[in-house]
């Protein structure tokens, strides 16, 4: 049994199943800042979340959260609330800020007594994580150990991936996005949710799960009409769910949105899938191994078909002693008539 970390539910190794628990927030006690989503916190010590009200109390906690453990300086903060329009007693409204927002914090527990969630600086202010951990940190680690794992053990993969992805409650940063540290770590961090979702699906075709993930994956190509990958993972799909003519739809459907939009042709990983669709190349096929095996769904079906296999087996046993007793009365016959007929005849 695996341990994902930062108190992630045990997920085993092995099989195909892609059914998960939801995330779990931490280890008792632990407060989690959250981020993928609203942003917000979980107060591990009485089970609350915290939400701060306004959408500038929610970018500064994301940007300290963000680069904790690291001195913010008093203009990069002015920047990210404010952009090129601070108002004139800016460094006072940043400080009234960073005050709300500590009352806001949780109280430190037993396992970090004395511990201070945001210090100030001479040039800025620093967040210290302390014990405690982010929803960003889960999502990363976890989907880490899902991509290593999708062509050794694609079923594992896919267990690890879904549980990463299940932490999203929404877009990155939402309703917090209003200056360039929490913008671009917001495109980041879709990009490395995107990346899951591939790695996901290529996990879900090793399993032979085409027929579960067809209609995820029809959404995504439109959701992301340009990101050739998720188009390249519903033809195989489709494909091998017997629908190759639409297999090669979806291929021009592809052409068509890139050439509209960006002025390119699809590139040469498409265009091999294509072909291979087009030709029924052999490695587009479900591996043997993972074909259904018609094996008993049930422990009454397996000990039900035990039973066959026994009768069955006291039959053939039968069989052989018949066969036996009969192969002795021929040999004997045939004996016999060997020495009937090398007697002399009587005159």
């Amino acid at each position: 049994m695996e341990h994902p970390p930062d108190g992630a539910p045990p997920i085993a190794r092995g099989g195909t199943a892609t059914g998960h628990r939801p995330p779990s927030p931490g280890a008792a006690g632990e407060t989690e800042f959250r981020l993928l989503g609203p942003v917000g916190l979980h107060d591990g010590t009485t089970g609350a979340g915290i939400v701060p009200s306004g959408s500038k109390q929610r970018a500064l906690l994301s940007a300290l959260v963000l680069h904790a453990d690291q001195l913010l300086s008093v203009d990069r903060l002015t920047e990210e609330l404010w952009g090129d329009r601070p108002p004139a007693n800016s460094q006072n409204a940043l400080q009234a800020h960073v005050a709300r927002l500590r009352r806001l914090l949780p109280e430190p527990g037993e396992r970090s007594a004395g511990h201070e969630w945001i210090s100030t600086l001479p040039t800025g202010y620093q967040l210290s994580l302390g014990p405690a951990t982010t929803d960003v940190e889960r999502f990363q680690r976890l989907s880490a150990l899902g991509r290593a794992a999708v062509s050794t053990d694609p079923g594992y993969a896919v267990r690890l991936l879904r549980h990463a992805l299940s932490l999203w409650r929404g877009p990155a940063l939402q309703d917090s996005r209003l200056g360039p540290l929490c913008t671009s770590e917001a495109d980041r961090l879709e990009e490395h949710r995107l990346t899951a979702l591939e790695s996901l699906y290529e996990a879900s075709l090793r399993c032979a799960q085409h027929g579960q993930i067809t209609g995820e994956l029809e959404k995504l190509t439109i959701d992301h009409p340009l990101r050739e990958r998720f188009y390249d993972l519903l033809m195989v799909a489709l494909y091998r769910g017997g629908r190759q003519a639409e297999a090669l739809g979806v291929y021009e459907r592809a052409r068509r949105r890139l050439v509209e939009v960006l002025g390119i042709e699809p590139g040469p990983a498409l265009r091999a899938r294509m072909e291979a669709v087009l030709n029924h190349a052999p490695d587009l096929s479900v591996p043997p191994h993972l074909l259904p095996r018609g094996e008993p769904a049930t422990l009454s079906e397996a000990l039900e078909l035990g039973g066959e296999i026994a009768r069955l087996q006291r039959r053939i046993d039968e069989l052989s002693r018949s066969q036996d007793a009969l192969v002795r009365r021929y040999d004997s016959m045939v004996a016999h008539l060997a020495h009937t007929a090398a007697e002399p005849a009587v005159p």
